[in-house]
């Protein structure tokens, strides 16, 4: 028991949470499980658990916690191997002579991941053959880094047919066209397929050409950079539901254009395209192919116009969830409020929109509301165009508005005011980088609507120090109005103490903002804190200096 004693802890929390029963009967005998973890009573309280319960308190451990668990006793690690669905491993070619022993350990995992830098040698061929034979419960694998698996590899390991297996993910791998071809083809459950960061692939040149349908329903395509491969391969289609493309360069119209040769018309329900060269033609191409279309997610493509959404709005009227983010290259014309208005006017099962960059007016709001009533949550970024106006008149029109979100908009208290006193359904309002926004209309709007999840990004405001010392000025000021005698003599010796700190450091911190909530952003905010505090150790140490 002493090698788990850091899960020791985590152990004890997952089985108090576990579904255990305190009474435990071994033949004849009844007995009661009595003291913790490990302590008092009958000694091992655990060796009275049956194996099922005790999997059970493992699946709620991490994977960390499960490793150092496995190492207390035969029993724990049985029970660990035979429970574990995931497995995580570095593949190395060093670790393929004990891959075989470790994967029959581990016979149940179902979803297996394996990992490794593209500047080290990693598992070949032979290996990722073994994988079928030895997992007979794999549904999902995912390889990452594995540069010296060839097309024959895959191959081999889609020529055992697993017959679980639901979902693959490749990332930087050294196989190309016929390696894909062949999984695609031999792995008759696979319905899920991630390819991303795959340079052979670019560089063959091949596109993936099928005999025959396949089943695939989800295509993930990531950081490829030749567009017209997967022609092919969306034109054997027979049931895709889900196509995912980002960051992938050349002109994507043609393949959204081949989905009209795919499968069954309408079986395509969602569709992201992010980063990537699409215009006009594409979403015409998707109006045509998708009539059923239910997610459209557009993040800077770059040629598409009103008349392409228009398109989209005319064909796909089942649609529910709408995000654009708006881009033209070299100011040319992009999505503006025609485009919105004309989804507003036929999608009436809208349930989510999220406009960014979009000149989006009080008139297509009005639309939006009268037309989609179902409209839960709403985004609206990087506009000039929306201020305290039209914020008020979404708190006004949108009842059964939940989630809001206002990001780098010219509003004001005004605006959040509005929004607290409208909105009945809201239940979460996320302001950030809208500079005209003060920590004293998000107060006011806490304690209006408590209800509410309020988070505001501090686009405008001082740090949280300076913001607080604020406060505690303003709390002190208030209570020093009323109070005479001593309680009036302490609190003018806290404020002058307040106003020496405030002074020392208003030269260094009124000037300093934080710009976004990201994680650049709190690593800006931690180096200026810690330039900050130097700044006033320094300013200290020369005060005090000798002179």
């Amino acid at each position: 028991m002493g090698q788990a004693a850091s899960s020791s802890s985590s152990f004890c929390t997952a089985l108090a949470s576990a579904d255990v029963s305190g009474k435990v009967e071994v033949g004849s005998n009844t007995r009661w499980r009595v003291g913790g973890c490990g302590g008092g009573g009958d000694g091992d309280m655990t060796l009275w658990l049956p194996d099922e319960c005790l999997a059970a308190v493992f699946g709620k451990l991490s994977c960390h916690e499960r490793n150092t668990c496995s190492l207390v006793c035969r029993r724990w690690r049985a029970v660990d191997s035979k429970s574990r669905q995931r497995l995580v491993l570095l593949a190395r070619s060093e670790a393929w002579p004990f891959l075989p022993a470790l994967l029959c350990r581990f016979s149940s995992v179902s979803v297996l991941s394996l990992k490794c830098s593209r500047k080290i040698v990693s598992i070949d061929d032979q290996a990722l053959a073994r994988i079928p034979t030895l997992l007979a419960s794999l549904k999902k694998l995912k390889l990452k880094g594995c540069i010296d698996v060839t097309d024959d590899g895959l191959h081999a390991f889609s020529l055992h047919r697993p017959p679980l297996l639901t979902k693959l993910s490749f990332a930087s791998c050294g196989f190309g066209a016929g390696g894909l071809v062949s999984v695609i083809s031999n792995c008759p459950s696979l319905q899920d397929l991630t390819l991303k960061r795959l340079r052979k692939l670019d560089a063959q040149n091949v596109p993936l050409s099928f005999d025959r349908r396949h089943r695939l329903e989800r295509l993930c395509i990531k950081d490829l950079h030749n567009a017209r491969l997967f022609i092919p391969l969306l034109a054997a289609a027979k049931s895709l539901k889900a196509l995912i493309v980002c960051r992938s360069s050349g002109n994507w119209d043609p393949l959204l254009e081949s989905l009209q040769q795919g499968g069954e018309t309408g079986s395509v329900t969602e569709i992201q395209m992010e980063n990537v060269q699409m215009g006009d033609p594409g979403l015409v191409a998707i109006a045509a192919a998708c009539p059923d279309l239910e997610v459209l997610y557009l993040s800077r493509a770059s040629d598409c116009t009103d008349d392409g959404v228009s398109a989209v709005a005319n064909s796909c009227r089942k649609l529910r969830k709408l995000h654009i983010d708006a881009w033209s290259r070299f100011g040319s014309r992009t999505i503006g409020d025609d485009g919105i208005l004309s989804i507003a006017t036929r999608c009436a099962n809208l349930q989510e929109v999220v406009l960014m960059g979009i000149p989006a007016t009080i008139g297509s709001f009005n639309v939006l509301a009268s037309n989609c009533p179902a409209l839960e949550r709403m985004a609206i970024c990087n506009t000039d165009t929306v201020g305290d106006s039209e914020l008020a008149f979404i708190a006004a029109k949108f009842t059964a508005l939940k989630k809001l979100c206002i990001k780098n908009c010219p509003i004001s208290d005004t605006g959040v005011k509005s929004v607290g006193e409208g909105c009945p359904s809201l239940v979460k309002l996320k302001v950030k980088r809208c500079r005209g926004v003060t920590k004293a209309s998000v107060c006011q709007l806490k304690l209006q609507r408590g209800s509410v999840v309020v988070s505001i990004d501090a686009g405008s405001m001082i740090f949280e120090g300076e913001g607080m010392a604020m406060a505690e000025e303003e709390t002190g000021n208030a209570g020093g109005d009323g109070g005479g005698g001593a309680e009036g003599d302490v609190g003018e010796r806290t404020r002058g103490r307040r106003n020496n700190r405030r002074r020392s450091t208003s030269t260094s911190t009124t000037s300093t903002n934080v710009v976004c909530s990201s994680r650049g952003a709190l690593l800006l905010r931690s180096k200026f804190e810690n330039a900050l505090s130097l700044n006033r150790r320094s300013s200290s140490s020369s005060i005090h200096a000798p002179r």
